[in-house]
């Protein structure tokens, strides 16, 4: 796979991305990646509003109780299992990272509700480092190019983590995001205005 090609070719569609969950501050976007969790982002957007207005940072949202949480985030699904995660994160956050949500792979996924995707979120969107978000668009898209054939998403990262610079990893996951909501979706990917078509493993098997 011819990784620059790839990533500059996204790049002239799509441009420097933006991270479409809406946020003042890092607290808030790991809130936000929790609830994003089999949700859509535009909800998550409608929630965290009225989360935000309630609970803009860890200590609010610490004090609150878990099942004000979950009335308030219902909409996102599995809020359950959500609002037990941000109330829990949030005193995390409280008691062993001193009120500052951490910029380190190893301290994020100790908070619960958090595992690499989300860290890696959090590290390229608000911290400026560099990381490499794996979700299903990025997983289906890189194995359909026929860039990776695996759905590990830490196998995944590790192949585009030595494959690209690290100053365009959290760029191209957002690359690779947008493509696949626009373009290259699950159930029927539209190959005649993708921009990658030529490249593409997955269209060239089903043209033969």
């Amino acid at each position: 796979m011819d990784w620059q090609q790839l990533y500059d070719r996204l790049y002239a569609v799509y441009g420097d991305c933006v991270c479409p969950l809406v946020h003042d501050s890092p607290f808030q976007l790991l809130a936000a990646v929790m609830l994003s969790a089999q949700c859509r982002d535009e909800r998550v957007n409608q929630v965290t509003e009225k989360l935000f207005a309630l609970a803009p940072d860890a200590p609010a949202m610490a004090a609150l109780d878990v099942a004000q949480i979950a009335e308030i985030i219902k909409p996102c699904g599995l809020h359950g299992t959500k609002s037990k995660n941000l109330q829990g994160a949030a005193q995390m956050i409280l008691d062993r990272f001193g009120g500052v949500v951490p910029q380190t792979m190893e301290e994020l996924t100790q908070l619960p509700g958090i595992g690499r995707k989300s860290a890696n979120v959090l590290l390229g969107n608000v911290f400026d480092i560099p990381g490499f978000p794996v979700d299903t668009h990025v997983k289906r898209l890189l194995n359909r190019l026929g860039a990776v054939k695996s759905d590990d998403p830490e196998k995944i990262e590790r192949i585009v983590n030595k494959a690209v610079v690290p100053e365009r990893w959290t760029n191209f996951s957002h690359l690779l995001i947008f493509h696949g909501r626009a373009v290259c979706h699950a159930g029927k990917p539209e190959c005649d205005k993708c921009t990658l078509c030529d490249m593409c493993a997955f269209n060239k098997r089903k043209n033969k």
